[in-house]
C-alpha cells in the first residue's frame, strides 16, 4: 500500500459522541494511528446507543472504524503517568470536554506541552475556551439558534424547522478541527513547535451565513425566514409538492436554467420576471408542479439543463447508480461476520489508508499500549 498523507501521525482522542470522533475518523482514514481514550466499563456513551452492530451501537462503529481503544480512569492518580509514554509519542490530541476539565486532570495543553513541545492540542467546545458562554451546557440546536442560523429556516406556520443534519457538530466542529489540525501539522513542519487549537462550534457557523452577513452589513437588509433567495423567498430555489404528495426540489437560479424550467412547465410569459412579484410566480409554479406526479416530473427532467430533481430518501440514495458508480459506499465496516457500508468521508480516494473492510475497537483492546 502506498504511504498515505498521515502515515506515522499518532492521535490521542479523548473525545466522545460526534464532533471529535468524526474528526479523528477523517484523520484515521488518511493514515493516522488514532487511539481512543475511554472510561472503563462503559466507554464512549455512544457505544450504548441502538441499533447494535456487533457488541456496540452502529453509530459508534461508523465513527470509530479502524481506531484503537484504551480504557483508563482519567481521575486515577496514576492516569497521567500511564499515559505519559503515549503523550510523548503523540502528534495530536483531540478533546471535547468543557474548558478547564483537562487542566484539572493534569492533561491540559500546558502540561502536555512540557512532556511533548511538538504536540498539537485540539480542544472542541460549543462556545470556545473563553467568553461569557464558555461554561454553558448546550447542543447543536442551541448553537445554531444563538448564531442566527436556525431563524432562517421557517415552516408553513413561520416557526423555525429542525434541520435534518447536525450542522454545528459537523460543519462547526468536525471540519474546522480537521482543517486546523492539518494546518498545525504543516506549521510544525516549519517551526518544530506544536500549538493549542480552540475550535468553537458556534463561532464557525457564521461561515454558513456569508450571504446573510453581507446583505445585513452592507445593505442593511437582514434576512427574513422564508423570505430570501435561498431560504424560500424565491420561486427559483424552492420545494414544490407534486400531485401524488411527493416533492420537487427546484433550483433553476441562473437565467438559462430558469428559462428552460419555465418552458418545460409552461409558465406564462408575464410571470417569468419573478422579481416583479415573486409570490405570484411562486404560486403559479406550485400550481404547475401540483398538476403531475413525481414520476412524470422525473421523466420530464431527464436530459434537461434545469437544476431540478425529485426529493428522494436516504435508502434510495444508497442504491443510486451514480453514488454506487463513484464508489461512495465501497468501503465496508465489519463486525461479527457482518459487513455494512462504512461511513463515507470527504477524504479523496488516493489519500485513504483504511482497508476495504475494517472493524471498530472493542473497549480497552489497546490497553497494552499504556505505560506501567
Amino acid at each position: 500500500m502506498t504511504e498515505k498523507p498521515l502515515s506515522g501521525v499518532r492521535v490521542l482522542d479523548f473525545s466522545t459522541l460526534l464532533p471529535g470522533p468524526l474528526a479523528t475518523l477523517l484523520l484515521a482514514e488518511a493514515g493516522a494511528e488514532v487511539i481512543k481514550i475511554e472510561r472503563p466499563g462503559k466507554g464512549d456513551e455512544m457505544r450504548s446507543y441502538t441499533p447494535k452492530f456487533g457488541a456496540d451501537s452502529v453509530n459508534f462503529a461508523l465513527l470509530n472504524r479502524g481506531k484503537r481503544s484504551i480504557a483508563i480512569d482519567l481521575k486515577d492518580k496514576d492516569a497521567v503517568a500511564k499515559l505519559t509514554p503515549l503523550i510523548q509519542s503523540a502528534d495530536v490530541v483531540v478533546e471535547q470536554f468543557r474548558p478547564g476539565v483537562m487542566d484539572r486532570l493534569g492533561l491540559g495543553y500546558d502540561a502536555l506541552a512540557k512532556l511533548n513541545p511538538r504536540i498539537i492540542y485540539c480542544a472542541i467546545t460549543g462556545y470556545g475556551q473563553s467568553g461569557p458562554r464558555a461554561e454553558v451546557a448546550a447542543h447543536d440546536l442551541n448553537y445554531i439558534a444563538e448564531a442566527g442560523l436556525l431563524a432562517l429556516s421557517a415552516g408553513a406556520d413561520g416557526a423555525p424547522v429542525l434541520p435534518p443534519a447536525l450542522i454545528a457538530d459537523i460543519g462547526g466542529g468536525t471540519y474546522p478541527a480537521v482543517i486546523n489540525i492539518l494546518l498545525a501539522l504543516r506549521s510544525r513542519d516549519r517551526t518544530g513547535q506544536g500549538c493549542k487549537l480552540d475550535i468553537a462550534m458556534a463561532d464557525n457557523l457564521f461561515t454558513f451565513m456569508y450571504w446573510a452577513l453581507g446583505n445585513g452589513l452592507v445593505a442593511g437588509k437582514w434576512p427574513r425566514p422564508g423570505g430570501e433567495l435561498v431560504t424560500g423567498g424565491s420561486p427559483r430555489f424552492n420545494i414544490y409538492r407534486t400531485r401524488d404528495g411527493k416533492f420537487v426540489a427546484a433550483a433553476p437560479l441562473e437565467s438559462k436554467f430558469w428559462e428552460n424550467f419555465c418552458d418545460l412547465i409552461g409558465l406564462a410569459p408575464e410571470l417569468r420576471d419573478d422579481a416583479r412579484d415573486p409570490g405570484a410566480t411562486q404560486r403559479a409554479v406550485a400550481e404547475k408542479i401540483a398538476a403531475q406526479t413525481a414520476a412524470e416530473w422525473a421523466k420530464l427532467f431527464e436530459g434537461r439543463d434545469l437544476c431540478c430533481c425529485i426529493v428522494g430518501s436516504v435508502e434510495k440514495a444508497l442504491a443510486d447508480p451514480h453514488f454506487a458508480g463513484r464508489g461512495v459506499f465501497a468501503a465496508k465496516l465489519a463486525a461479527e461476520n457482518r459487513e455494512i457500508a462504512a461511513l463515507p468521508v470527504p477524504v479523496a480516494p488516493q489519500f485513504r489508508a483504511q482497508p476495504a473492510s475494517a472493524g471498530y475497537p472493542a473497549l480497552g483492546e489497546g490497553n497494552s499500549l499504556l505505560g506501567k
